[in-house]
């Protein structure tokens, strides 16, 4: 192509498609002074740089190793595998075993050999395969509703879900301790954002009854089990207030599929409810169905726009066909072997009872997949893991600022293989080590953090 032609090809995409934005910033540039001289920042001079390096200067003088980034050499489930050792696993999202199930191992097997790893295009363009299909179609069935829609990533299908559906007319009202991801996308959308007290549905209701605007639409964003303190939304009542105030509810199920309900059918089972009367379905493939990537179910017409115009489904690759088919494996198995789901029940509800009976604090839990034992002090918390860590188990802390200080945790993943003896070994020390560290006042209270800052600033 010769120059005048590729400028004349040039000047009409940009005469189609930037028009507008040419005009609005020739307005805006206009009788401007010239713009000073800028100094380029270096990434060593961010704030959030000089936190981090701060941090690690912090647990170098404390003697306190970094808890996180542990490498496993193996799949890792109720056990794993770390620096040669074998250890004792609560830090695994494989809920019901079927990371290395046979059944799971053969699907991928057989989906690598036909179409190698990667779907290599978006689906819209040459991305698709029979694979994606089947999956949607799986669970939609599984749901009981119409329809599904997969994305490459659980985190981006709320990013691309919330911010394709709303916008700055709408308003967005969600649980206080709600995923970060459902945080982007509201953000994405520019809808306006209130919240309303974590798991609680009264303070819910006072905050429609105080909702001032014309909106065009309202969505209530809730988690099925809450990922830091594992208790459970009270569906029923929300939906109670959804037939009073008319908004949609979106309930992000990444911890709670194929955890509640009798056949591992998430929130809806659990409570006896119609998944029809749930507006929107989301979760993640990473958890139960032992894959990678996220879901939204429920009606025809939501998949139908998000297919159309969410920009995280119409411009990224299409799900690697062998993720695809791993998760439908997966919900083969569980359909088939609901005592998956019933051993979960089991381990979960004896890690709960016994650590309460230890005096260990596990906040909201209600000892499904999730049990937090909350430390408080984040330096403590972060030990606490390394202790158990020498001692063979692996669990890893959940500090500042993923919870607010003051609030830092160890956080249990269960799941069906947990054996009762790993689990009544692991409430043993983890109280033992607690009490050790607290009886030593080690955490935040015993460190001179004004000597810290001194020496940190004389580096």
């Amino acid at each position: 192509m010769n120059s005048s032609l590729r400028e004349n090809l040039l000047d009409r995409m940009r005469n189609t498609h930037q028009s507008s934005e040419r005009n609005r910033m020739a307005r805006s540039e206009r009788d401007l002074p010239p713009a000073p001289r800028r100094q380029q920042a270096r990434f060593e001079d961010l704030p959030e740089y000089k936190q981090v390096q701060a941090q690690k200067f912090a647990s170098e003088q404390l003697g306190i190793a970094n808890p996180f980034y542990r490498a496993h050499q193996t799949a890792a489930g109720a056990t794993t595998m770390i620096d040669g050792r074998k250890l004792v696993n609560f830090a695994s999202y494989d809920y019901l075993g079927l990371n290395r199930h046979a059944h799971v191992l053969e699907r991928a097997r057989e989906t690598i050999e036909t179409f190698g790893i990667s779907a290599s295009a978006s689906r819209l363009v040459a991305g698709e395969r029979p694979v994606h299909v089947e999956l949607e179609e799986r669970i939609a069935r599984f749901y009981g509703v119409e329809a599904a829609v997969c994305f490459v990533s659980g985190y981006l299908t709320n990013v691309a879900a919330i911010g394709c559906l709303l916008g700055p007319k709408d308003l967005v009202i969600h649980d206080e301790f709600i995923h970060n991801s459902a945080l982007a996308g509201i953000k994405l959308s520019g809808a306006a954002r209130r919240l309303f007290k974590h798991n609680d549905t009264a303070d819910l209701e006072h905050v429609l009854r105080t909702v001032s605007g014309d909106y065009r639409h309202i969505l209530v964003i809730v988690e099925g089990i809450y990922s830091m303190d594992g208790d459970v939304a009270n569906l029923p009542a929300l939906l109670k207030l959804k037939a009073e105030f008319g908004f949609w509810l979106m309930v992000d199920e990444a911890h709670s599929l194929g955890v509640l309900g009798r056949r591992g059918k998430g929130l809806a089972e659990h409570f006896g409810v119609d998944p029809h009367e749930v507006d929107i379905w989301m979760g993640t493939l990473s958890k139960t169905t032992s894959s990678c990537g996220g879901y939204i179910a429920g009606s025809e017409a939501l998949a139908a726009v998000l297919k159309a115009s969410a920009g995280g489904f119409v411009y990224s690759v299409g799900l690697a066909p062998v993720l695809g088919a791993s998760a439908v494996a997966s919900i083969d198995v569980l359909e088939r072997e609901p005592e998956r789901t019933a051993a979960l029940r089991r381990n979960g509800a004896l890690f709960l009872k016994l650590a309460k009976e230890a005096g260990l604090d596990t906040g909201l839990s209600g000892g499904y997949s999730v049990v937090p034992v909350i430390v408080g002090d984040s330096l403590r918390a972060v030990q606490l893991s390394n202790d158990l860590l020498a001692a063979g188990i692996n669990v890893l802390p959940i500090i500042h600022p993923a919870v607010p200080e003051g609030m830092a945790r160890l956080r249990y993943f269960i799941t069906s293989e947990h054996t009762e003896e790993q689990i009544r070994r692991t409430v043993t020390l983890t109280a033992e080590r607690l009490k050790d560290l607290v009886e030593r006042n080690f955490g935040l209270g015993g460190v001179d953090i004004d000597q810290m800052l001194k020496t940190l600033s004389a580096r």
